[in-house]
């Protein structure tokens, strides 16, 4: 069994910060890579970052600059510093852990999603 669990959201004022906290537990090896997605309603959920275990990192355009992805290995925590909030960020924000091995192959696990809003 493999829990994936966020943690961090809320509600800020336009140009401030929230720093997200995503934990995998449980039967889990192989992580390849750890990312954080987001879903506003009547959207398609969509990338906002990613890393791999070997730290490289990716980020959607509308975050560049403002969102910094960041993750533990040892703790198989990852983060996601956010500043500058507008509220066209607004949504609710999931962590995602794809891990690779021979045995299982590639699978992904997703947490159960953190609301981040960001409204005067």
């Amino acid at each position: 069994q493999v829990q994936v669990v966020e943690s961090g959201g809320g509600l800020v004022q336009p140009g401030g910060s929230l720093r997200l906290s995503c934990a995998a537990s449980g039967s889990i090896f192989g992580i390849y890579a750890m990312a954080w997605y987001r879903q506003a309603p009547g959207n398609e959920r969509e990338l906002v970052a990613a890393i791999t275990s070997g730290g490289i990192t990716n980020y959607a355009d509308s975050v560049k600059g403002r969102f910094t992805i960041s993750s533990d290995n040892a703790k198989n925590t990852v983060y996601l510093q956010m500043n500058s909030l507008k509220p066209e960020d607004t949504a609710v924000y999931y962590c995602n852990v794809e891990t690779r091995s021979v045995a299982l192959g590639r699978r992904n696990y997703w947490g159960q999603g953190t609301q981040v809003t960001v409204s005067s």
